[in-house]
C-alpha cells in the first residue's frame, strides 16, 4: 500500500508511469487478460435465472438425495479447481490469505481478487487509491486469546474496521457488517482496525464494465441486523447479494452478483440455484464439506473452490461440526482486463492515464494531493 510520504520521493526527471510502477508493484503486478469468448445462449437461458428450491429431510437415504439433487438441477455444478489460500503479507503489517488474484487464478470474471484478511493494531491498510472496480468488505469475528493461570482460552468478540476517504466519508463496520464500495473514477481511502485483537474479514474485488469505470464513487453500508437471513433444514444463510430460500438482499449490484454466507449443521444438505452462464466460486471459512458431487472428497477451511458451468450447486455436511462458507457468483463482463495494483481498466493507455491522474490530482483524484487519513 502507498503512503503520501512515498510520493515525495518521486524524481521529477523520471517518467510518471515508470515511477509509479515501482511504487505500485508492492500491491500487484501488471497483467493483461484477453476477453474470454462470449458464451452462446441456450434456450434455457431464461429458466436458468429462476430460483428452484428442493428441500430434503436429513433422514433421506443417499440414493434419494442423489435423485432429488438430479431433479433439482439439469446441470449440477461441480468443482473444477481447488486452491488453498496461503498467508502472505499485505498492506502495513497485515496478513491476508489470497485465493483469487494470485498466479494460479489471476481473476474469475467479473471477480478480480478475494482476500481473507487478519489484522491487529497497529497494522492495517493506510491511505491508498482505487479506480475502475468495486470492493466488498465483510467483517467476520475477532479472535482473542486469553491466558488464565496455566491454560489458554480462545474466545470470539465483535471485530471492527474503520474506513475513511478523501471525500470526507468515515465509518466503522463491525462483525457481520458489509461495506460495498464503488471506487468508480477514483477514491483514496484507508482501512484500519478499530478494536483490539485480530480483526478478520473477507474483501472481494468486483470489476466494473467499461461504461461504469468512470462513474462517481458511492457506498452501500449494510449493518448485520439489516442483512437478509433465512433458515431451512439445518442450513442458515446471510444474503449479502442475490436470493436464497426465496429471500432477496436489498443490495444493488452494478455488476450482477450473488454473495451468500452459509452455515450448515452436521448432516444437512443444500441445493442452491446459480444463474447459468455466471462464474461462481466457494470460499470455506470454517469446517469441511462435500461440494458438487456427494461422493467427492471433502474440502476444508481456507480453500477456494471454482465451480464449473451449470444451474446450481449441491453441498453436503457429512462432518460432525458446522460448515461455514461463502458462495459468490457473478455475470461475466467479457471485457479485457488490464490491472496495475489498485487500478483496473480495459487498456494499458487507461492504466497510464489513471496513474497520471492520481499523481497530478485530476479526473477524480483532485482531493488526493491535500488529504491524509487521521489516526
Amino acid at each position: 500500500m502507498m503512503t503520501r510520504s512515498m510520493m515525495k520521493l518521486l524524481s521529477p526527471s523520471s517518467p510518471i508511469y515508470t515511477t509509479l510502477s515501482s511504487r505500485l508493484a508492492r500491491i500487484n503486478a501488471t497483467r493483461h487478460t484477453p476477453p474470454p469468448p462470449k458464451s452462446s445462449r441456450s434456450a434455457r437461458s431464461l429458466t436458468s435465472f429462476l430460483l428452484i428450491r428442493a428441500t430434503m429431510s436429513s433422514s433421506s437415504s443417499s440414493s434419494d438425495a442423489v435423485a432429488a439433487a438430479a431433479a433439482t438441477f439439469e446441470k449440477p455444478r461441480t468443482v473444477v479447481k481447488k486452491l488453498l489460500a496461503e498467508s502472505q503479507p499485505e498492506g502495513d503489517g497485515a496478513t491476508v490469505r489470497r485465493s483469487i488474484g494470485r498466479y494460479e487464478l489471476r481473476n474469475l470474471d467479473p471477480f478480480l481478487m478475494l482476500d481473507e484478511f487478519s489484522v491487529s493494531k497497529p497494522a492495517g491498510f493506510p491511505d491508498h487509491p482505487h479506480r475502475g472496480f468495486e470492493t466488498v468488505t465483510y467483517m467476520l469475528e475477532v479472535r482473542m486469546i486469553k491466558l488464565l493461570v496455566l491454560s489458554f482460552h480462545l474466545f470470539f468478540m465483535p471485530g471492527a474496521f474503520t474506513h475513511q476517504d478523501f471525500a470526507g466519508h468515515k465509518g466503522t463496520i463491525s462483525t457481520g457488517d458489509v461495506q460495498w464500495m464503488t471506487a468508480g473514477r477514483g477514491i483514496v481511502h484507508s482501512e484500519m482496525p478499530a478494536a483490539d485483537g485480530v480483526q478478520k474479514g473477507l474483501q472481494l474485488w468486483i470489476n466494473l464494465s467499461s461504461k461504469d469505470k468512470m462513474i462517481e464513487p458511492r457506498y452501500q453500508e449494510l449493518m448485520s441486523k439489516d442483512i437478509s437471513c433465512a433458515e431451512k433444514d439445518g442450513v442458515e444463510v446471510k444474503i449479502i447479494a442475490g436470493e436464497a430460500f426465496g429471500v432477496r438482499s436489498p443490495v444493488y449490484t452494478r455488476t450482477p452478483t450473488m454473495y451468500m454466507d452459509f452455515t450448515m449443521q452436521p448432516g444437512s444438505q443444500l441445493h442452491q440455484p446459480i444463474p447459468e452462464g455466471w462464474n461462481a466460486f466457494v470460499y470455506i471459512i470454517d469446517g469441511e464439506g462435500v461440494f458438487g458431487r456427494e461422493k467427492a472428497s471433502p474440502a476444508a477451511a481456507h480453500h477456494c473452490l471454482v465451480l464449473g458451468p451449470g444451474d446450481g450447486l449441491s453441498v453436503w455436511n457429512k462432518s460432525g461440526e458446522p460448515l461455514r462458507f461463502a458462495l459468490v457468483g457473478g455475470q461475466p463482463l467479457n471485457e479485457p482486463v488490464v490491472q496495475h495494483g489498485p487500478f483496473v481498466m480495459n487498456t494499458r493507455a487507461e492504466i497510464q492515464q489513471a496513474m497520471e491522474d492520481y499523481y497530478y490530482g485530476r479526473n477524480g483524484f483532485e482531493k488526493a494531493r491535500h488529504w491524509s487519513s487521521t489516526a
